[in-house]
């Protein structure tokens, strides 16, 4: 045998080449083909014409002429193209142009994959190689491992007793099996259809095998949308029997796709959903139906719109586009046969308790708003159309409803102009009324007023802060607003209007307001340090004088968006305290607190605020008549109001502490209260909420409320937490919510199972749910829903 030898020096030494293929030894393969037959050194100073430089460091270069054979052997490391190799021997076979590494072969991709083998051996071109004891660490952290892999035609790749896993191997035992595998006897990668067949596979837990799969075909990992069966799931409760999901997914195009599933349910039969989604360059958009046939209605005993509807569905979309980087424009839109269909159903994305169907247009630049929309809500529940239930008919349509904001960057006089404007018109078929018996004074309510109404709005306000050498600041405040009212109500909307309040008072078509509004703000923030703590209290008072609310003493104006009224210490120095631009505050009024924070040594940190305040001139809007009582137990109804107060504490270990409440202005009784503690030591996350609110006869609570609210975490080691919650009415000792569950997590294994009740709060009806979830990373999620049961 003749063999040219070039015996280098013991240290490594370097070749650069430029090579035309993608991965490091195939760029030796090149380079070895190119170069001469028996001078090494030319081959040294060899250059190829491509486009990547390699550096090969090895310790000889040896070159066979009998064999036609170039080697590089003894810590051989290649650089090429962001790919690195190292082995203890790379062999380029000239006539058959293949590429044999061997001994402890170890590839880095440039993506940062890893690959280990004790032999390769492929072609040039690598359409046809084989692999000896396989094993690839991706980047993503997942690890496949085979005994052995055989390419052919450039595209078929067969791994022959093949295992994969997500799953880190332990540190303290490598050798023991990881949580979660699946093996098979072959695995056959086609390169072609970008598809990956097991067969003969099994997977198992903690090697354990628990399942067996004659067959199985998912997309290639490197395909990102690929037509095929998703991962099944669980559904249902005891009304509509337990069922299998099964999803389709069909990849059309690379902007938009189709998902298909059949749920099969012992009791009611099959449910067929359809999801069309499609993406563009500025955003995308889905619609999604859904129906079934139910086989057993009669099922639903304590469920009335469920119990008396057999053919049931929905249609639905959901869309949002980026017009520009300030514009947006989008849709969520729900129709179905019922109104409780998608929650009975879990479809998702619309089964919320309540769903708001909208089609909207926003602007956002700088501090400038713009937003216009169109709204309605669909209440889903499974009451009938009666007493206790929100008729599809009462909800309104909101055609449209209109925000603007805008701000000058540049002060105006000195001072901050904010501009707002606001319009809405809604639409009822049919009144939300609501009446209880209630001594003290008329206890109806008209929520919502049958007919047509709208109203805009303008306003605008500016202030301007001035501070004194001693800390003092005042801030004059100026304010104007002017609202445009019309209404369009049916008879009996009208008939109820009169019949609420006194005979003087009537309904007219239009209305015509406006409120200026002059005030004063002046606070004094006083500083006081000792060694270990700075202390700020800061007196503050406010005053606006303005006429009385126009239309005070008539009831005709609709009122939608202000019927939410809580004054508490967050509320004291608003200058209209009212939740919405319905109702006006008129009359002069004074606002008068005493806020604090102090920072202790160690971390601790203290706030509060104390405060109350008085109606001073003019007609009391608190007090005035409303078709709501927006302004009934307050606290701002008397001249003087209530008092208002809070106060929290945070622990430098991340523990919080808060109360506040509100108080008689005479007696000092608790009026409303709220108390919330919550933090973390250790592995134990609590938190815990009480809250008091006195009876209100005119909003339809005749007893005072209290309930408790806790929450719980509790880890007990690195993968297993516990979690409880529940809800507890004081009044009427009724634990109305309470969920208790269990979870493991790791870098490749989730499972999730809760437990779940809820009571009326007469304990009279008891709705029960069970769900789990089992996620294993990459391969994806397989669970239940919570289906309720009683």
């Amino acid at each position: 045998m003749l063999a040219a030898v070039n015996q280098g020096r013991d240290k490594a030494r370097s070749y650069r080449s430029r090579m035309r293929a993608g991965a490091a030894f195939i760029a030796l393969a090149a380079c070895l083909a190119a170069a001469p037959s028996s001078h090494a050194q030319d081959f040294v100073e060899q250059e190829l014409s491509d486009d990547a430089p390699m550096l090969l460091t090895a310790d000889t270069l040896v070159y066979d002429q009998d064999r036609n054979t170039v080697t590089a052997v003894g810590g051989v490391q290649i650089e090429y193209d962001g790919n690195n190799l190292v082995a203890q021997r790379v062999t380029y076979h000239r006539e058959t142009s293949r590429v044999v590494a061997s001994g402890n072969v170890e590839i880095v991709e440039r993506d940062g994959n890893r690959i280990h083998a004790e032999q390769i051996d492929v072609t040039d071109d690598f359409s046809e190689g084989f692999v000896d004891a396989l094993r690839v660490e991706t980047v993503d952290d997942t690890y496949f491992a085979a005994d052995s892999a055989e390419r052919r035609k450039g595209q078929l790749t067969t791994f022959n007793s093949a295992v994969y896993t997500a799953c880190e191997p332990c540190e303290k035992n490598p050798d023991s099996p990881p949580l979660w595998q699946i093996k098979a006897r072959k695995v056959i990668w086609d390169g072609k259809a970008k598809t990956v067949r097991f067969e003969r596979a099994r997977f198992e837990v903690f090697g354990l095998p628990i399942a067996w799969l004659p067959f199985l075909e998912i997309a290639d990992p490197t395909v990102e949308r690929k037509s095929g069966f998703l991962m099944p799931s669980i559904q249902g409760g005891s009304e509509l029997g337990f069922g299998l999901k099964v999803p389709y997914y069909l990849a059309l195009a690379p902007t938009y796709d189709l998902t298909v599933s059949a749920t099969g349910y012992t009791n009611q039969g099959f449910l067929g959903e359809a999801e069309w989604r499609q993406r563009f360059n500025n955003g995308s958009y889905n619609l999604k139906i859904a129906g079934i046939s139910q086989q057993s209605p009669e099922e639903w005993e304590n469920r009335e719109v469920d119990r008396h509807e057999t053919k049931r569905g929905m249609i639905g979309s959901k869309g949002d586009f980026e017009i520009n980087p300030r514009w947006s424009f989008g849709w969520d839109i729900l129709a179905q046969s019922d109104k409780n269909f998608s929650r009975t159903y879990a479809i998702d994305g619309f089964s919320g308790s309540v769903h708001t169907s909208e089609v909207y247009l926003t602007g956002l630049n700088d501090r400038n708003y713009f937003d216009l929309r169109a709204y309605h809500f669909e209440v889903q529940e499974s009451a009938l159309n009666s007493s206790r239930s929100a008729r599809h008919e009462e909800q309104p349509w909101v055609l449209p409803s209109f925000d603007y904001a805008y701000t000058p960057d540049e002060p105006i006089a000195g001072g901050e102009l904010d501009i707002d404007i606001n319009a809405q018109s809604l639409y009822r078929e049919e009144g939300m009324y609501t009446t209880t018996n209630y001594e003290e004074g008329n206890g109806t309510k008209l929520q919502g007023l049958e007919g047509k109404s709208s109203r805009v709005t303008a306003e605008a306000e500016w202030k301007r802060s001035f501070v004194a050498e001693n800390g003092f600041v005042l801030t004059p405040i100026l304010h104007a607003r002017g609202d445009a009212i019309y209404t369009d109500l049916s008879a009996g909307a009208a008939n109820e209007i009169n019949s609420f309040g006194p005979s003087e008072n009537g309904v007219r078509s239009a209305y015509y307001r406006s409120m200026a509004t002059a005030g004063l703000e002046a606070r004094w923030p006083i500083l006081f340090s000792t060694a270990s703590s700075t202390h700020v209290l800061e007196p503050m008072a406010q005053i606006f004088a303005r006429p009385n609310e126009p239309y005070h003493d008539r009831v005709g104006i609709p009122n939608e968006d202000a019927q939410s009224m809580v004054f508490d210490a967050t509320t004291l120095f608003e200058r209209d305290k009212f939740s919405g631009y319905d109702r006006i505050e008129g009359g002069t009024r004074a606002n008068i607190g005493l806020r604090y924070s102090g920072t202790f040594a160690a971390g601790w940190t203290a706030h509060g605020l104390f405060g109350q305040s008085y109606h001073l001139a003019g007609a009391n809007s608190y007090a005035a008549p409303d078709l709501v009582h927006a302004g009934a137990y307050s606290g701002l109804e008397s001249d003087v109001s209530d008092y208002v107060g809070q106060f929290g504490i945070v622990t430098p270990n991340g523990l919080a502490f808060s109360a506040a409440g509100r108080f008689d202005e005479e007696t000092f009784e608790l009026r409303r209260a709220e108390v919330k503690a919550g933090g973390a030591v250790g592995p134990v996350t609590a938190n815990v909420r009480y809250a008091y609110i006195q009876r209100q006869p005119f909003y339809g609570f005749d007893e005072d409320r209290r309930e408790v609210t806790a929450q719980t975490s509790v880890r007990f080691n690195e993968n297993w937490r516990g979690f409880a919650s529940g809800t507890y009415e004081l009044e009427s000792q009724t634990l109305v919510k309470n969920t208790i569950g269990f979870a493991y997590d790791d870098e490749c294994f989730t499972y999730l199972m809760t437990f779940s009740q809820e009571r009326d709060i007469d304990g009279s009806d008891t709705k029960q749910s069970f769900g789990f979830n089992i996620s294993l990373r990459t391969l994806g999620d397989f669970g239940s829903s919570s289906g309720a049961f009683n």
